[in-house]
């Protein structure tokens, strides 16, 4: 794997995989998705070892520390070595959705829901909250 001295964010975010195209990752940068200690960088902005970078992609948020520079975009066991993710557990969006309500599904065909189902659906949601509310958490 071919390691260099310099290296541009948008190339290293694309090279590690954080970015499916280089173009999604100087964009990221250019709209201020990409910060380091909480201020925006250009896609230009040269990686240095051990340097934490915060990425916003749509609802997630990773917080990387470099630990090598990658210049090619390499396989995802390989890109991982690359880099440390050290974003707390909080913020992951498996933590995240182990809180959130399960959707309820009807069968297909059966139809709207009649005024009783209606009903029994909202009992059920209602139970679900109560329960939430009265945790410790």
């Amino acid at each position: 794997m071919p390691e260099k001295e310099k290296l541009r964010i948008d190339k290293y975010l694309w090279s590690i995989r954080l970015f499916k195209t280089r173009t999604l990752a100087s964009d990221a940068c250019k709209a201020g998705r990409v910060k380091l200690d909480g201020n925006n960088i250009k896609p230009s902005h040269e990686v240095k070892l051990g340097e934490t970078y915060q990425v916003s992609k749509g609802p997630d948020r990773k917080i990387i520390r470099v630990t090598g520079l990658l210049e090619s975009r390499t396989d995802a066991k390989t890109a991982v070595g690359y880099y440390e993710d050290i974003t707390p557990v909080e913020q992951t969006p498996a933590f995240k959705s182990m809180f959130q309500a399960p959707v309820l599904k009807r069968d297909r065909g059966t139809g709207r829901p009649t005024k009783r189902d209606r009903r029994e659906i909202d009992g059920l949601q209602d139970d679900f909250f109560k329960k939430e509310e009265d945790s410790p958490l």
